[in-house]
């Protein structure tokens, strides 16, 4: 292969989910085999890269301060839901099973991974329990050891601003450590209504 080509497989490797052959596949598909549909993407993404941001509040994606579901005004503010990552909150939004606001952590705890409460979008938590009329908070965090902990570290944040807050976990119908992101519509919305109260 020629060093430019094997440049832009390098690349394509270094994006999350990628291997060796997706890589190299794609570099072939946009270089060799389908070159017309190159210049759309580069222009896509270059006009991605300069509106894209996180949402002031929720920390989602969004091309304005606010994104698309904090700047609606049909939804509950009173129920929270708290995910790890983007993805966790497109697979619940695509389940329709939660109506309220989000809040994106962009993570969870793992101190062996060096990720404290202060790489966590808590701050930013912290500030809507105080502000907002939330009364429910929905954990929807992976069921593993790391999910479990960022839970109990929320969980007490909570209690420590606003005692009166109820706080409840996901878990009916996700398989013990997974996550959100591959699981599908009917499972998350099981999961969701049949969360339990992890309590004080």
């Amino acid at each position: 292969m020629t060093p430019s080509f094997e440049k832009v497989r390098q690349l394509l490797r270094l994006l999350p989910g990628l291997g060796h052959r997706s890589a190299e596949r794609i570099a072939l598909h946009l270089l060799v085999e389908k070159p017309a549909k190159l210049a759309p993407l580069l222009a896509s993404l270059e006009a991605a890269a300069q509106c894209v941001r996180r949402c002031d509040r929720c920390g989602s994606l969004a091309e304005a301060p606010l994104c698309e579901v904090c700047s609606d005004p049909k939804r509950d503010p009173a129920s929270l839901c708290v995910v790890e990552q983007v993805p966790d909150l497109m697979a619940l939004e695509r389940s329709l099973a939660h109506r309220g606001t989000y809040h994106v952590l962009h993570g969870r705890l793992s101190p062996i991974n060096g990720v404290g409460p202060e790489e966590l979008n808590l701050t930013t938590l912290e500030q809507r329990l105080r502000d907002e009329p939330i009364t429910e908070v929905v954990l929807a965090l992976g069921n593993d050891i790391e999910g479990e902990a960022t839970c109990h570290y929320i969980r007490e944040c909570i209690h420590g601003i606003r005692d009166t807050i109820k706080v409840s976990r996901i878990g009916f119908g996700l398989p013990s450590g997974s996550g959100l992101t591959f699981a599908d519509p009917a499972t998350l919305r099981s999961a969701l209504e049949g969360r339990r109260d992890v309590g004080a």
